[in-house]
């Protein structure tokens, strides 16, 4: 049996790397991509092979184009094909209101949140694409349930950058559905990660989760598994969906 192969961005830590041990388990080939913490990514890499499945990991910085090239150049060198992307690398900032926001911390909230998804799945797209000889495949951008709720008085910027990939996931998958890709987001809720640590706000998981309808903060693994059901074909005919994973959110 062929193995198919996916690329997840941002998978040395968090919702990525629980996406790239239960790819793994699934069957798939794993690019596993970071941006600085090697160690992170190579521990998650090393847990794959352990359990046999097999794995790779490949840094780079998604806001930077060429290094978004040298991703996917590298994934197909290693594997020899491409069937799935996981666009799931993403950064948040101390929380404040936008008129004390700068506006190079914008930029950089948009370019890796939107611009750097942008940029992968235009890599992907022309190698899955039936049209330009691939086989078909599956993008699944990882949102936020900030897209809809807006963040007020905390990070406006990364909740409309979020809502920025909702959108552009409602027109990819238009744009491709013909060419055998489809494309979906999976929009986070509060999650246990490391993320929530950029805030400045450490008790911010605590703090929000009498909020939750469900009374708790979502394990990394519980995103991981509509991911990876979405990747597959159990989720066929599933294209263009914003699907909340937010505990009731």
């Amino acid at each position: 049996m062929e193995h198919r192969v996916v690329v997840i961005t941002g998978a040395g830590r968090g919702i990525g790397a629980a996406t790239a041990r239960l790819a793994a388990k699934r069957g798939y080939l794993v690019c596993v991509n970071y941006i600085r913490n090697r160690a992170a990514a190579e521990a998650v890499v090393a847990e794959i092979i352990a359990t046999g499945g097999e794995a790779t990991a490949v840094q780079a910085d998604i806001a930077n184009e060429s290094e978004v090239e040298g991703l996917f150049i590298e994934a197909n060198r290693r594997f020899g094909r491409l069937d799935a992307l996981v666009n799931n690398a993403g950064i948040v900032d101390r929380a404040m209101r936008v008129e004390q926001m700068s506006g190079a911390r914008v930029t950089r909230m948009f370019a890796v949140n939107a611009v750097g998804p942008i940029l992968c799945a235009r890599e992907a797209v022309r190698r899955m694409s039936t049209e330009r000889g691939g086989r078909g495949g599956a993008i699944v951008n990882v949102s936020s349930g900030a897209a809809r709720l807006g963040s007020a008085n905390e990070y406006v910027d990364y909740a409309a950058s979020k809502g920025a990939i909702d959108s552009f996931t409602i027109g990819l998958a238009k744009e491709v559905a013909r060419e055998g890709i489809r494309v979906n987001s999976v929009r986070a809720g509060i999650t246990l990660t490391e993320l929530h640590v950029a805030s400045g706000d450490t008790g911010r998981v605590e703090r929000l989760a009498p909020s939750i309808p469900l009374q708790r903060a979502a394990a990394p693994e519980e995103i991981a598994r509509t991911i990876v059901w979405l990747l597959s074909e159990d989720a066929s005919y599933v294209t263009g969906a914003l699907l909340d994973v937010t505990g009731g959110i």
